[in-house]
C-alpha cells in the first residue's frame, strides 16, 4: 500500500495550500523572481539552489550574502547557475551631512552589480541624521548625491532604482515616501540611468499610486517591481510587517495589472522581511512563494 503524499503547507501561517505547488518549467513561473531577502538566513549558494530546485528562474541579490561569499565568486556562481539578475540590493542612505562617505560606498556597490549583471541596484535614500528636522534640506542631499552617482551608473550599465518606502520609514529608511516624490528626482536625470522601484508593501496606500505609476511608466521609468503583502498585527520591528502575498491586505493583482498596463513586463520580485518566514525551511519558503505567486499576482 503507497504511503500518502502530505498535503502542502503555506508558510508561515501552517495552513494547507489552497493550490498545488508549480513544477520546475511550468510558465507560470516564468517572471518570478526570489529576491535573497525572503530567504535572508540562507546564504547565496543555499538561495540559489533553491530556486533550482524549484524552477524559480531569476534571484534579487543583498550586499551582505555576496560579501560573504566574495564577489567575484558569487558573481561566477550566478553566471554558473543561468539564474537571472533581477536586482541588487541595496544602496543609498544618501541623507548625511557628509556626503563623501556614502558616495564611495555606493560607488562600491554600482561596481558590485555591474559585475554581478544586475541590471538596478536598488536605492533606500536614507532618512533625517541624528537630532536633524530639516526635512527638505535631506531631500536636497539626495538630488546632490545622485547628480554624482547617476552618471557613474549610466557608465557601467546599471540603473539606479529609487525606492519610495512607506511614510513611517521617513525619519530612518527614506525621505521619499511616494511614487510621486520619487518620480519627481528620478525625472531630473535620464531615464536609462535613474527609474523608481516599486514594491507593493510601501505604496499600497497611496491614493494616486495609479496615476502613479502610470506616469512612472509613459517616462520608462519603472526599474523594478516588487511583491509582498501588509500583515497586521504590526510587530515591534515595523521593518519585518511584511507577509506572503495573499496573508494581508494588499490587492497584488491590481497593482501587478497597473504596472503591466503601464508598460513593464519585467520580472516580478519577491521580497519579503518576516521572522516566522525566516525561521522556515527555505524550500518550503519557495514553494509557498511560487504557489501565492499564481494563486493572487497572476
Amino acid at each position: 500500500m503507497s504511503t500518502p503524499v502530505p498535503a502542502a503547507v503555506d508558510v508561515p501561517t501552517g495552513l494547507p495550500a489552497c493550490v498545488p505547488t508549480p513544477e520546475p518549467g511550468d510558465p507560470r513561473l516564468a517572471r518570478l523572481s526570489l529576491n535573497q531577502a525572503t530567504v535572508r538566513p540562507s546564504t547565496l549558494v543555499q538561495a540559489v539552489d533553491g530556486c533550482l530546485r524549484a524552477g524559480v528562474p531569476a534571484i534579487g541579490l543583498w550586499r551582505e550574502h555576496v560579501a560573504d561569499l566574495g564577489l567575484d565568486k558569487a558573481a561566477a556562481l550566478v553566471r554558473r547557475s543561468g539564474l537571472r539578475v533581477t536586482s541588487y540590493c541595496r544602496a543609498g542612505f544618501l541623507t548625511g551631512h557628509d556626503p563623501a562617505p556614502a558616495l564611495d560606498d555606493n560607488r562600491r556597490a554600482i561596481d558590485e552589480a555591474a559585475a554581478l549583471g544586475a541590471p538596478v541596484l536598488v536605492m533606500v535614500v536614507g532618512g533625517l541624521p541624528e537630532g536633524d528636522r530639516d526635512l527638505p534640506g535631506a531631500r536636497a542631499r539626495v538630488t546632490d548625491a545622485l547628480a554624482v552617482l547617476a552618471p557613474y551608473a549610466a557608465e557601467r550599465g546599471v540603473r539606479l532604482g529609487l525606492e519610495p518606502l512607506h511614510p513611517m520609514f521617513c525619519a530612518d529608511r527614506a525621505v521619499l515616501s511616494t511614487l510621486d516624490q520619487a518620480l519627481d528626482l528620478a525625472e531630473e536625470f535620464p531615464a536609462e540611468a535613474v527609474g523608481v522601484t516599486v514594491d507593493t508593501y510601501h505604496v499600497w496606500w497611496d491614493p494616486q499610486v495609479q496615476a502613479q505609476i502610470a506616469r512612472a511608466g509613459a517616462g520608462g521609468r519603472i526599474a523594478l517591481f516588487q511583491v509582498c503583502d501588509w500583515i497586521l498585527p504590526l510587530p515591534a520591528d515595523a521593518l519585518l510587517g511584511r507577509g506572503m502575498v495573499g496573508d494581508g491586505h494588499i490587492d497584488v493583482r491590481s497593482l501587478r495589472e497597473s504596472v503591466e498596463a503601464a508598460g513593464h513586463t519585467g520580472d516580478i520580485e519577491v521580497e519579503i522581511f518576516n521572522a516566522d518566514i525566516w525561521a522556515a525551511d527555505i524550500d518550503d519558503v519557495i514553494a509557498t512563494t511560487a504557489r501565492r505567486h499564481t494563486e493572487h499576482v497572476l
